[in-house]
């Protein structure tokens, strides 16, 4: 059998006695909303309106539904994560003794939307901020009340950076002096050099 990609931790078992004892007909829409969301980091499947309606659906309580809803999330992530094939996941899935049908209702979820989610995750950003515009200018002074005779250049840059959830612009500003400007264009050569590499 191939790594196991899903350790059957004591968590784990205690998710998987009381998934397999879930309603197997509501079992798959519960997959499909969890695998729907998945690639949303800030946001939970369910609004805690709709996790008491769960909580009654399956006669769980609060602490139960969410050690078995963060268990479905992270088998659906590591299945994300090692883009692995629906049958590479049954075996997963058996091997830490899930119930055939509970099973097959996760195969069946992940082969019709696995290749989607594992899409999203792609082109998920995975820094908190991204760069979107720059722009500079040099500012040199020439005077001060203390030196008549002075030159001391400083260039500003401005970096526009969004977040994934919002696509309002936040402006950052860094000033440099010479050696600190020389410096971070060493670290971005450096940067560019190793993503070169990469490609």
């Amino acid at each position: 059998m191939a790594t196991a990609i899903i350790k059957e931790s004591a968590s784990i078992k205690q998710a998987v006695s009381m998934i397999n004892s879930m309603d197997a007909g509501k079992f798959p829409r519960l997959l499909s909303r969890i695998l729907q969301k998945l690639h949303l980091k800030a946001e939970r499947s369910f609004s805690e309106e709709e996790e008491e309606k769960l909580q009654v659906a399956f006669s769980l309580d609060k602490e139960d539904l969410h050690l078995v809803l963060d268990t479905i999330a992270f088998v659906l992530e590591q299945a994300v994560y090692h883009n692995v094939k629906p049958a590479l996941l049954r075996q997963q899935l058996e091997s830490i003794h899930l119930d055939p049908d509970k099973s097959e209702a996760f195969v069946s979820a992940w082969d019709a939307a696995g290749q989607e989610t594992v899409e999203k995750f792609r082109q998920r950003i995975l820094a908190p901020k991204k760069l979107e515009t720059t722009a500079w200018q040099l500012n040199l002074q020439m005077a001060q009340s203390t030196q008549a005779k002075m030159k001391s250049p400083q260039a500003v840059i401005e970096l526009g950076v969004s977040t994934e959830d919002t696509k309002n612009l936040e402006k950052v500003f860094v000033e440099f002096n010479h050696a600190e400007l020389l410096e971070f264009y060493n670290k971005l050569e450096t940067i560019q050099a190793q993503l070169d590499s990469l490609t």
